[in-house]
């Protein structure tokens, strides 16, 4: 995270450092963005940048700090009832992102990118969120709502390539989105096979 001399600067210089930031990350994967593209677009000095932060990384975890407080704050404001299933609750936190989104395209086009990235970094920043999806599917397995026997990972898998699927953050309307993830979300919950019984 910034180290104590950024936190001293000014909220335009910070604003600015940030918008950089995110300029950088919404166009280019975390492994080919460039440090001194987001120095160039901020316009402060080089050695200015290691004053502020260790490296990428860290300028890359404030400026998803920032993002994540941004969404969870428009999450909260949403009221989803967090005692629903699984599919419930993703499907609201998703109608949610939709249109956040739409007003913020430029954070859409960083989560798309950090979810395709096999960074090291990234791959390890991602894991919490998918533990956070597999906590809420073992939940519902206890409460009976999933079968034990389903596979979590498998699940989460197939539900985070759902939610990135391209399309979403391309301009798909919004109600065929919601029609094909409704769609998804039925054939996990209920398979496609008839029942012989």
């Amino acid at each position: 995270m910034p180290k104590l001399t950024f936190n001293n600067l000014s909220t335009d210089k910070k604003q600015r450092i940030f918008d950089a930031a995110v300029l950088e990350f919404s166009s280019k994967p975390f492994k080919d963005a460039s440090i001194n593209q987001i120095i160039k677009k901020a316009q402060i000095p080089k050695g200015s940048f290691y004053q502020y932060f260790e490296d990428k990384e860290d300028l890359y975890l404030y400026m998803m700090k920032r993002i994540e407080a941004e969404k969870r704050d428009i999450i909260e404001h949403a009221a989803i009832n967090r005692d629903a299933d699984i599919f419930e609750i993703l499907t609201e936190q998703i109608k949610v992102s939709f249109q956040w989104a739409m007003l913020r395209p430029d954070y859409g086009r960083i989560g798309i990118l950090m979810w395709r990235d096999d960074s090291e970094f990234l791959i390890k920043f991602r894991s919490k969120t998918i533990e956070t999806l597999k906590k809420y599917i073992d939940r519902d397995k206890k409460s009976g709502l999933i079968k034990q026997e389903a596979d979590s990972d498998l699940i989460s898998d197939m539900l985070i390539t759902l939610i990135l699927n391209e399309s979403f953050f391309a301009g798909l309307d919004e109600e065929k989105y919601f029609s094909k993830l409704k769609g998804v979300i039925e054939i996990l919950k209920n398979g496609v096979t008839i029942s012989c019984e």
